[in-house]
């Protein structure tokens, strides 16, 4: 009987030391999560034994459990290494649709731009409901993909403009010609062509800024705009020129510069003069082949003809000088994709080199009522079990999910210090059940030796 209870000891300790090799060997693996042995005592008793005298026989390993301990974090300056800071695995899935969690988060992106860990499994996330970015679809997951192609560009549909027309000029300037000019007319003087920016001189305008178009293949168009005082106090006319050719506010009636109308304290008069009740002007289809109002519906490079609303809402005719407060459009180029962006709730960005970023989802984190209880796959990843119930899906930031980390991997939990104690302990533990069995072995010679 000594010999198996030592050698119950000898397996145990031999675990043991295995287990703690074991954790050694991972201490530098990222997301790794350490385990240790525990141990239970046997005792095989029937109903006629006397408990308070049986001796017992032995001892067993109950399980070898993991502990799920927090790692610290190492930053890198790859974006697309992540780490969990708190509860939660990242959610993989195989070519064979099987899935897998892990909290190693050294991610990279494979040929058809799918995010995907060394083993090829694809991360997870909620996609996108709409572009806004700001919805997402948790009731399902799917790969996160990068774009692989040109961001599409986006035309200028319309511009803020924020300025102050000073009130202090109030002195009329030249105006150009009300109409389109007949260039086959021998009376033409292409001094007064109101389609060429270059004939216009100080002498025609109070006030002029700039901001860059876009039309619908992404081409950079310059619009210029000139203010000129009507002479009328509160009445400014507005011309714009986009890369040199006049735009019209109404080819129908000929009119070819907007009025802005101000009341007496330099506000906007809205659903006055050119404006409507929003304070925005519309100019009509702008072509840069045509005479303004006339053409095809085409630009010369293939485009669309450019509508496009100026919102004028917050421009003022104050008694400051000319300034500019404020020029946006909502138009940009094509771009190609420049990075990768994760903020803290695991929402996706790919930035554009137009300036542009677009969400391509939300990452899915897994828990689980029973992580102990979760199948070990290797490759530093876990598997659902029965007894682990079921994964609990949903973002970080939410519910008792931890919040990710772009650009930092999690390391292994081990703590050397402890495992090289422990693997002291082990080996104690194996020698003194070594010395039980030798010490059985001298007492059954003994026995033996008897005559």
């Amino acid at each position: 009987m000594p010999f198996r209870i030592a050698l119950s000891g000898l397996d145990a300790a031999s675990t043991d030391l295995r287990v703690t090799g074991h954790n050694i060997a991972n201490a530098d693996t990222n997301g790794f999560k350490n385990s240790r042995t525990e141990f239970a005592d046997i005792y095989a008793n029937s109903l006629q034994d006397v408990s308070t005298s049986t001796s017992g026989q032995g001892v067993k390993v109950a399980r070898v459990a993991q502990q799920f301990g927090q790692g610290n974090m190492e930053f890198t300056s790859n974006n697309l290494d992540i780490a969990v800071n708190g509860e939660g695995f990242f959610v993989m899935r195989d070519d064979s649709n099987n899935e897998s969690y892990t909290r190693a988060g050294a991610f990279s992106v494979d040929r058809d731009g799918l995010v995907v860990d060394h083993m090829n499994r694809k991360l997870q996330a909620f996609q996108p409901l709409d572009n806004s970015g700001d919805r997402f679809n948790t009731g399902a997951t799917g790969p996160v993909v990068l774009p692989t192609v040109s961001g599409a560009p986006a035309e200028t549909d319309r511009v803020t403009a924020g300025l102050n027309l000073s009130s202090s000029e109030m002195t009329p300037k030249l105006a150009w010609p009300a109409g389109p000019v007949d260039t086959t007319d021998p009376a033409y003087d292409a001094t007064q062509d109101p389609n060429l920016e270059t004939n216009i001189t100080d002498e025609m305008f109070n006030h002029t800024t700039s901001v860059t178009l876009y039309d619908s293949l992404g081409t950079a168009r310059t619009a210029n705009l000139y203010y000129v005082n009507s002479g009328t106090p509160g009445v400014w006319h507005a011309y714009t020129y986009i890369d040199q050719t006049l735009a019209s506010v109404n080819p129908a009636t000929s009119q070819h510069h907007a009025t802005l109308n101000f009341d007496t304290v330099g506000n906007l008069i809205t659903n006055s003069g050119s404006v409507d009740p929003q304070g925005r002007l519309s100019l009509a289809a702008w072509e840069d082949d045509a005479i303004p109002g006339a053409g095809d519906g085409v630009l010369s490079n293939g485009g669309n003809s450019m509508e496009i609303q100026f919102d004028y809402l917050n421009t003022t005719q104050f008694g400051n000088d000319f300034s500019v407060n404020n020029m946006t459009q909502d138009g940009y180029a094509s771009g190609r994709i420049s990075g990768v962006d994760i903020d803290s709730t695991g929402v996706v960005f790919a930035r554009f080199t137009n300036g542009q970023s677009t969400t391509l989802g939300q990452l899915a984190l897994a828990k689980f009522n029973s992580i102990q209880n979760l199948r070990q796959n290797g490759n530093t990843s876990w598997a659902e079990t029965y007894t682990s119930g079921e994964a609990q899906l949903g973002a970080a930031g939410t519910s008792s999910f931890g919040l990710t980390q772009s650009g930092a991997l999690e390391n292994s939990n081990v703590d050397l210090a402890s495992e090289l104690v422990g693997l002291i302990t082990a080996q104690r533990n194996f020698q003194a059940n070594a010395q039980v069995i030798t010490t059985a072995d001298s007492v059954t010679q003994t026995i033996i030796n008897i005559r």
